[in-house]
């Protein structure tokens, strides 16, 4: 009887170690016969970003694959691996996907990339001279009772040489490109909800009151989706809804396409599932050609929601893809 006691107690313990390194435990695919000794390379670019550096540590802690974080400058570089547990400098490659990857040879240190992740996108900047108008109307807008701020008469723009022309087009066209001739087995581009939508305000983003200046930037990730679709490519394009910092798996993923999910209220998702949606296109869906939205969805709180693995494999078996002619 003792002997039973303790062991339950080991057990017990056993358990609650388990937990405490449930972060830090790899993952391993064992339905899809697979060999563990020959990892899959993956390119993740803009791993600098709050959403590609939830990729590449996603992919760092599965034992099928082997990520190779590509990042724009050297600072960004340090920052990563000072960052992410078990990155060291054979995991980095710095470049910049606008003048670098434009070259009829591909750098030596991506040679035997199977799969590419892209995660850039043009960042806008809050314009200083707008804000510093709205904070001089603060006093008058008190005194007539108005809004203390018009967020609307904000306006925001793009660093020199990083606008959505440049990143969301010029840049993933390069990637694309540099995935041909690597010959990569698949491409997942992270894109955005709203890109069939051309009045959509944050096409407005980047531009002047008089419509001129750098914008459109769901425009140009449009045209770099329809770009990776006539590639010849295997490819995932997945547009997701607001991106919030949320943990992953606390609510149920909702997929479909053609802005059709704009009509929820809530049209958030984590990006921590985005991310396991982005490791879901590389092993349930490596074998399909789709684009999709997603957002997430409060769920009933009886079941556990599904993992992103099991909501894209319900997804593919629709048949349904984003409808490019609209």
């Amino acid at each position: 009887m003792m002997k039973v006691v303790l062991f339950l107690l080991l057990l017990y313990r056993l358990m609650k170690l388990c937990t405490a390194w449930g972060s830090n435990i790899y993952t391993l695919h064992v339905d899809n016969g697979a060999d563990i000794q020959s990892q899959s390379r993956v390119l993740v670019t803009g791993a600098a970003g709050r959403t590609g550096r939830l990729v590449f540590e996603k992919l760092k802690k599965d034992i099928y694959f082997e990520p190779i974080a590509l990042v724009r400058t050297e600072r960004s570089a340090r920052n990563l691996i000072k960052s992410c547990d078990l990155c060291g400098l054979e995991h980095v490659f710095v470049c910049d996907v606008v003048k670098d990857l434009n070259i009829d040879e591909p750098p030596e240190e991506l040679e035997g990339i199977d799969s590419m992740i892209i995660c850039t996108s043009a960042v806008p900047i809050l314009s200083k001279r707008s804000l510093f108008s709205a904070l001089l109307k603060i006093p008058v807008n008190l005194i007539r009772r108005r809004k203390l701020v018009d967020f609307r008469s904000l306006r925001f723009k793009f660093k020199e040489k990083q606008n959505p022309e440049q990143i969301d087009f010029g840049g993933q066209v390069a990637q694309i490109n540099l995935a041909k001739r690597l010959k990569m087995k698949k491409v997942v581009i992270v894109s955005s909800m709203g890109v069939t939508d051309p009045s959509h305000f944050l096409n407005s983003v980047g531009k002047n009151f008089d419509g001129s200046g750098n914008g459109d930037i769901l425009l140009w990730k449009r045209k770099a989706e329809k770009y990776l679709i006539d590639s010849g490519l295997s490819y995932t394009i997945i547009h997701p809804g607001i991106l919030t910092d949320g943990e992953p798996g606390l609510e149920e993923i909702l997929i479909d396409v053609d802005d059709k999910l704009i009509e929820y209220g809530d049209r958030s998702i984590a990006r921590a599932d985005v991310s396991s949606l982005c490791v879901a296109a590389l092993t349930v869906g490596k074998e399909k050609n789709v684009s999709f939205d997603c957002i997430s969805s409060n769920f009933d709180n009886s079941f556990s929601p599904k993992s992103a693995e099991e909501v894209l494999t319900d997804f593919l078996l629709s048949g349904k893809t984003a409808n490019y002619t609209l």
